[in-house]
């Protein structure tokens, strides 16, 4: 027999069970960037404010992200779908979503342990110092492990892939897109300084709701051997990214090192996996050719309207900003300024965003920061 008391129970557990499910799945509002409320962990932004100049390529994106709006597609049998399919799903990209008020850091440490490097206090604090009000992390290797088993567990592929990475730099390399997918926000590495908040990277001109990565110039070698130093003759910045949740970019990035990963697990050659190899495996070398490869995508952007593929050319020696789609390319300044080479301005231009100290990098393991080969 239903009675007051039990209908009432009844009624408490459904309300609980949709409240869950709404929240899991809902889609970011068309709403601007607002800045989260003291303790709030939800998926809120910010509203950019400085003016920088911007320049186009001429391509535009089909449908503004191609499921702008959309949220997350119905996909009837889970386990039959393909891993992008997968990933989709679980982390829909919507591009007039607000850019999550997320800092992503990862060390061996974090902040409050006493092992936390001196040298790189002032570096970490200065991102929470330049963001009021964002969520700051910083996620050790044991808590990265726990995280990653909350977002990808129903894409058990992405875990075993995690897992069954050799060294702490691919691991660490792979993380900052994973998180960057299931969560948006800013990724930096823990050896960075904020010379400006992230409000101030976005030229004002342009839409908010039109943009869903923020990405930069690490190398622009003008010099006839620039293969003997770095691995493309225009690389792009994964030390310092910003997105929002979903995009393409980071879903492509994160199927192909799965993928790899799992083929090279296979085959065991994930044994004695060498060093100088980071960079091609999960390192700027596979950032900039999935990015290079996302905006020559016929499936998100109209080919016959460019004159040609977009190449290296569209964006050496830039001084500002450039809009692609839903993709804006800061020049080399605005994270890897005081390099004192490649046209980079010191770290007082007005173009200076993001400060990397290269701390602890320059050993040949970890030279793949600045895109160099090394041989053993």
């Amino acid at each position: 027999m239903l009675t007051f008391r039990r209908a009432l129970i009844f009624a408490a557990c459904i309300i609980t069970v949709l409240f869950l499910v709404t929240r899991s799945h809902t889609t970011p509002t068309k709403a601007d960037i607002i800045p989260p409320q003291d303790g709030e962990r939800t998926k809120t932004g910010y509203v950019p404010t400085n003016p920088v100049s911007t320049s186009s390529t001429g391509k535009a994106l089909s449908a503004a992200g191609r499921k702008k709006g959309s949220g997350q597609q119905i996909i009837q049998d889970l386990s039959r779908a393909s891993l992008r399919d997968k990933l989709e799903y679980q982390f829909p990209y919507d591009v007039e979503s607000k850019f999550p008020a997320y800092i992503w850091q990862t060390w061996k440490y974090t902040p409050a342990s006493g092992d936390f490097g001196e040298n790189f206090r002032p570096a970490e604090a200065s991102w929470s110092e330049k963001h009021p009000g964002f969520i700051h992390e910083v996620i050790t290797d044991q808590v990265a492990v726990h995280l990653l088993r909350h977002l990808y567990t129903s894409v058990p592929e992405v875990l075993e892939a995690y897992n069954a990475l050799p060294m702490p730099v691919l691991k660490a390399d792979f993380f900052r897109y994973l998180i960057l997918l299931a969560r948006g926000g800013v990724y930096s590495d823990i050896d960075t300084w904020a010379l400006k908040s992230a409000a101030e990277w976005l030229p004002e001109s342009v839409p908010r709701e039109s943009i869903g990565l923020v990405i930069g110039i690490e190398a622009d070698p003008d010099r006839p051997d620039w293969a003997d130093w770095y691995s493309r003759r225009i690389q792009f910045c994964q030390w310092t990214i910003q997105s929002k949740p979903g995009h393409p970019v980071l879903r492509e990035i994160v199927a192909n090192i799965t993928q790899e990963t799992l083929n090279k697990k296979a085959n065991g050659s994930l044994k004695g996996f060498k060093d100088n190899k980071v960079i091609e495996f999960t390192g700027p070398a596979v950032w900039t050719d999935t990015i290079f490869n996302f905006l020559n995508d016929e499936k998100y952007f109209d080919m016959s309207t460019g004159k040609g593929n977009i190449t290296w050319r569209e964006f050496s020696g830039m001084t500002a900003a450039k809009k692609v789609g839903d993709v804006v390319v800061l020049p080399i300044t605005s994270f890897s300024p005081g390099v004192q080479q490649m046209g980079a301005g010191d770290y007082d231009d007005p173009m200076a965003f993001v400060k990397h100290e290269f701390e602890g990098t320059w050993k040949p393991e970890n030279l793949r920061h600045i895109g160099v080969e090394v041989s053993k």
